[in-house]
């Protein structure tokens, strides 16, 4: 369970960038942070994972604070970050380094290590490319290497923070895909996203709005209810679809289904 309780931020003193925002996302779930440019979305992924500290308020995981520098390396160690950039988590010079990299730092017996690296490196479908350089990648592979240097230390929680923003359509759908598999394993999500269609994906939304949360809850509820032009976000794709055939039947993700349950074929 990871809580933010009344959470205050800023760069510069007196232009606060993140006010009294408090919520808790609890274990297993798959929860979407959404909001226009300069919200505070990244901000906030850095607060959760203790790369920042709150100038008020308080961050915790379970019984851990990150205002504690006890404690702040067992948060790191059950939180993982995934990066917009993958190139930038990259410091080695093959897949499999960039992996074991990871188990060093957190001091796996090196008697395991090879077996969890190639462990995570299947689970994205990246084995093959274990002995490869990173820059010769694409931008999907490199960026499923990163995930896989993440999972390879077994986090509770992972956070995407705009993870899928300089992939091309096949690379986005491959990290999405690792994403529900994960959520489906157990694991708690939290994704950083301006892609609405990848909002749906979640089981939760909140909104930033200038520092402030202005929503929490239902995706569904949250596209059929909010101007979400308001906020400069855009309605994915099957939203406008159910908006345009003026659907009666409230919208769902299917956007085929309901389109058959209101016109039929015989």
């Amino acid at each position: 369970m990871l809580t933010l309780d009344r959470v205050c931020f800023y760069y510069k003193k007196g232009e606060p960038v993140l006010e009294n925002l408090s919520f808790t996302v609890q274990a297993g779930e798959y929860a979407a942070i959404v909001g226009p440019n300069g919200c505070g979305k990244s901000t906030l992924a850095k607060l959760m994972d203790g790369l920042l500290l709150p100038k008020e308020g308080h961050v915790r995981l379970e019984h851990l604070d990150t205002s504690r520098p006890a404690e702040l390396a067992q948060i790191r160690g059950r939180i993982g970050f995934v990066f917009q950039n993958p190139e930038d988590q990259f410091i080695t010079t093959t897949v499999m380094d960039e992996v074991l990299f990871g188990l060093e730092n957190i001091r796996v017996p090196r008697e395991e290590m090879a077996g969890r690296a190639l462990e995570a490196l299947r689970a994205v479908q990246m084995e093959e490319h274990a002995e490869a350089m990173p820059h010769q990648l694409s931008g999907g592979q490199k960026q499923r290497v990163a995930i896989a240097a993440i999972l390879a230390m077994r986090p509770e929680i992972i956070i995407f923070d705009e993870a899928t923003s300089m992939l091309d359509p096949l690379g986005r759908k491959q990290v999405l895909d690792i994403m529900r598999s994960l959520h489906r394993a157990g694991m708690t999500i939290i994704h950083i996203t301006h892609h609405m269609e990848e909002a749906l994906e979640a089981k939760r939304i909140l909104l930033l709005h200038e520092g402030r949360l202005a929503y929490d809850g239902d995706p569904f509820r949250f596209f059929d209810e909010l101007p979400v032009a308001d906020y400069h976000l855009e309605l994915p794709f099957s939203v406008r679809v159910h908006q345009k055939l003026r659907l009666e039947a409230p919208f769902h993700a299917d956007w085929k289904e309901a389109v058959r349950t209101q016109w039929p074929i015989s």
